[in-house]
């Protein structure tokens, strides 16, 4: 476990999991480069009774052909190619009835996904071995892995036939934070300063396989070019990569996504269907669940608004970083970050970014304001600009409280220490009294400010009650 960065909820999780004494079905999932297959395999040091990878767009027959060859090395027995999944399986069981090994047996099926291809028949196959025999032996400790988040959902947690309710466990593993990446790039003996990781959080989100790509030798500027713009960049096509892994038909997701991307807030469904050529049916509600199952994107309701309409908004950092940057980027210059990484463009998508980064961090945000163990849901707010006197004012993150105060954050990306101005400082109120007044709270409201090196202390800083900083983000 000595290589295992972050993941310390897993782990534990996992290790509790190994100890309980009883029959085990543990579901893993997680989108594409996240490190399940690598956290499990760490985990455990490669000890298992049995593993088997699927293999993408391989046929029936050579997934088992995979399976003999597995079989054979774990093992240590000679035998044909079997003809279905039933018959491996029954030779799966009676090779586990027979072992003298005592203890716990890990049985690994990773990429399950590329295994049950339609007319495969291993789902039945699979069902009924967990039903008739693992899942009363109380020795056996299943995990089952997969990228395909929604794959796994629907067909395994979701499913209504005969594994209605049988997994155990689930471990949903979620991108790594700053302070994992910090410490990844620690392991990798990569010095960089936490502007800078940010930098790259910005441009990549927590993926992990992402920040293995980095070369100590290169500046930011020369590093995001050669992952991204050069010719043969291996994050150049990967936005393409993770959706067609992910679902069927994922130009459809992919579309759903740039239109949702358009507006920086999010849209409704009624703005997403007109935005859009999709209908308003269960095609659509079931793309954007999965889409939030898959972290992409994210739903919210807009706080204090009679009309519980859900805004959807995205959230994934790669994703929102190839739509700025390389989706219809024509130009092919292999040096595009490192020529234009200083343009307005790239300002303000910093500022968006910087709030998304935000987003993933709350739990570091409320710890940083003392409320860590306060009850709390967030949100955020626009004005419904009913009122003449009033701008359309907006705010990305609004923590409602539980113990009756709520905070107003205003995220703002700097180079250097924020100055609130007399403009700025007017703004803060105005909106502050807006948000009063339209929402009807009785709360105490606060403006919290978040940013990177915090804020000037000069005579407009009295008037924000709690500030956060960068280095905050990096608690855990």
């Amino acid at each position: 476990m000595s290589n295992i960065i972050g993941r310390k909820e897993a782990s534990a999780f996992l290790q509790q999991i190994a100890e309980s004494g009883e029959p085990e079905f543990v579901a893993v999932f997680g989108r594409r480069r996240i490190g399940k297959t690598f956290l499990i395999k760490q985990f455990f040091e490669n000890n298992f009774t049995f593993y088997f990878s699927g293999s993408e767009n391989s046929t029936k027959k050579e997934q088992l052909e995979n399976f003999r060859d597995a079989f054979q090395n774990y093992f240590k027995m000679i035998i044909p190619i079997p003809e279905s999944w039933t018959m491996a399986f029954q030779m799966l069981r009676t090779e586990l009835e027979s072992s003298k090994k005592r203890g716990r047996k890990v049985i690994f099926f990773d990429e399950i996904p590329w295994i049950a291809t339609k007319g495969s028949h291993f789902i039945q196959a699979f069902e009924y071995w967990w039903n008739t025999y693992a899942s009363t032996n109380p020795n056996i400790l299943l995990i089952i892995c997969g990228s395909s988040t929604s794959w796994m959902i629907n067909k395994i947690l979701k499913n209504r036939g005969g594994l209605h309710n049988r997994v155990t466990r689930q471990i949903a593993l979620e991108p790594f934070t700053l302070k994992e990446c910090e410490l990844l790039l620690q392991q990798q003996k990569i010095t960089l300063d936490r502007q800078q990781i940010l930098d790259y959080y910005m441009a990549m989100g927590g993926v992990p396989y992402y920040w293995k790509q980095i070369n100590k030798s290169f500046g930011l500027p020369q590093n995001i070019d050669n992952m991204f713009f050069t010719r043969n960049a291996i994050l150049k096509n990967e936005f393409f990569d993770v959706y067609n892994s992910l679902f069927k038909n994922s130009e459809k997701y992919i579309q759903l996504v740039i239109a949702i991307s358009e507006k920086k807030a999010g849209l409704t469904r009624e703005e997403i269907i007109e935005a859009t050529t999709f209908a308003d049916g269960g095609s659509l509600t079931r793309m954007l669940e999965e889409l939030e199952q898959c972290g992409f994107i994210r739903s919210y309701f807009a706080f204090g608004k009679k009309e519980r309409k859900k805004t959807y908004q995205l959230v994934d950092l790669f994703s929102l970083f190839y739509l700025n940057f390389l989706h219809q980027n024509k130009n092919n210059d292999e040096k595009y970050w490192t020529r234009n990484h200083i343009t307005p463009k790239h300002y303000a998508w910093k500022g968006y970014a910087f709030e998304q980064v935000c987003l993933w961090h709350i739990p570091q945000i409320k710890h940083s304001l003392g409320i860590g163990g306060v009850s709390t849901t967030y949100s955020s707010w626009r004005s419904n600009g009913e009122n003449p006197e009033h701008k359309k004012y907006q705010i990305d993150l609004v923590i409602d409280r539980n113990d009756h105060i709520i905070n107003l954050c205003e995220m703002k990306y700097s180079d250097k220490e924020y100055s609130i101005d007399k403009d700025y400082n007017d703004t803060l109120r105005r909106r502050k009294a807006t948000f009063t007044e339209e929402t009807k709270t009785r709360k105490t409201v606060h403006t919290t400010m978040i940013t990177t090196y915090g804020v000037n202390h000069n005579s407009y800083w009295g008037n924000v009650q709690s500030e956060v900083r960068m280095d905050d983000l990096f608690a855990f």
